[in-house]
């Protein structure tokens, strides 16, 4: 086995945990530490897993190569622009920075340093995203719900980077065409930012998605539906399954086409272990990784535009939520 990689993980809260659960388990990475400004909880993953624990993440830079942040948001551009300027290797938990500068930023550094920044939309490594991916030739139309049952955590962003941003980087990947229109509504629900949003994109080719997004809903919902010329695809990336509906046309030109309904064949993983071992990958061989700084701005774009979207029609609509 080639030599591993010294890894440590930056914030082990509710989905930092589970980075740190991946990055003890893989033969590519040697954990070496975590680091949460909550020392209870730090200590208690440290000792899980018999690593050392920090408060300061300043205190790993020269002793490891690779992290993964997952920290709040606001914090995620000082972070990892101290960890690139240290030459470490950096996984960042969607969305990539608060702002477009601060992504910039950490997008230049990375390029200039040669180091690998992946930002984690962990969704790109769901099987049954990746078997879809492999179907699609010229969407024509999506339509997306992410729902989720009102919880605590992530409330120092919206909806739209919470939730929605998932579907934004999923249709932007599949699309890839620029985007020409955006119109979007929301409102907030239970906190004083945006909890539920959904959004019309429209792409230079005539792509059009549908996006609803929802942070206080009574189920939990994870699914997209896409259509393709005599295709039509849906996919529930909790099920891990995509059921396909092909239209097969009728020798005889006055009879109706024939209907062909299936499913696709899926392999299921964790796609946070495939996007962690995704991420060690790109960094031993040198390539780039599957979601990169500028998939990430990409995504981040979409949102911020989701967000000015919401809050024209707001203005009118003398809704008031904090950005």
């Amino acid at each position: 086995m080639e030599k591993r990689i010294r890894t440590a993980v930056i914030g082990v809260g509710h989905l930092g945990r589970e980075h740190a659960r991946i990055m003890a388990s893989l033969e590519q990475s040697e954990l070496i530490a975590v680091c949460d400004t909550n020392e209870t909880a730090g200590k208690a993953i440290a000792e899980k897993f018999g690593v050392a624990y920090v408060a300061d993440y300043r205190e790993i830079l020269g002793k490891v190569e690779a992290v993964s942040v997952a920290t709040p948001t606001i914090n995620h551009h000082q972070t990892v622009i101290g960890c690139l300027a240290a030459g470490i290797h950096v996984l960042v938990e969607k969305p990539i920075a608060h702002t477009l500068s601060e992504a910039d930023e950490m997008i230049a550094l990375a390029h200039e340093r040669g180091l690998t920044l992946q930002v984690g939309h962990i969704e790109r490594f769901n099987p049954a995203f990746r078997a879809l991916q492999e179907q699609l030739s010229r969407p024509r139309f999506f339509e997306a719900h992410r729902m989720g049952i009102f919880s605590p955590r992530s409330l120092d962003i919206d909806v739209v980077m919470d939730l929605m941003v998932h579907e934004l980087d999923i249709i932007a990947s599949l699309v890839n065409q620029e985007v020409v229109r955006v119109d979007a509504v929301g409102i907030p629900i239970l906190t004083q930012k945006i909890d539920m949003a959904n959004a019309r994109i429209e792409f230079a080719d005539g792509c059009i998605a549908n996006i609803t997004a929802s942070r206080v809903s009574g189920e939990r919902l994870r699914k997209l539906r896409v259509f393709q010329p005599n295709e039509y695809y849906s996919l529930d990336y909790a099920e891990q399954q995509v059921m396909v509906c092909r239209l097969i046309p009728s020798e005889n030109p006055t009879a109706l086409p024939n209907i062909i309904a299936g499913g696709l064949e899926i392999t299921r993983r964790e796609p946070l272990a495939a996007e962690i071992e995704s991420f060690l990958d790109a960094i031993a061989a040198g390539t780039p990784p599957i979601v990169t700084g500028e998939d990430g701005r990409r995504a981040l774009k979409l949102a911020t535009d989701v967000l000015q979207s919401i809050a024209a029609h707001s203005t009118r609509a003398g809704i008031t939520f904090k950005s």
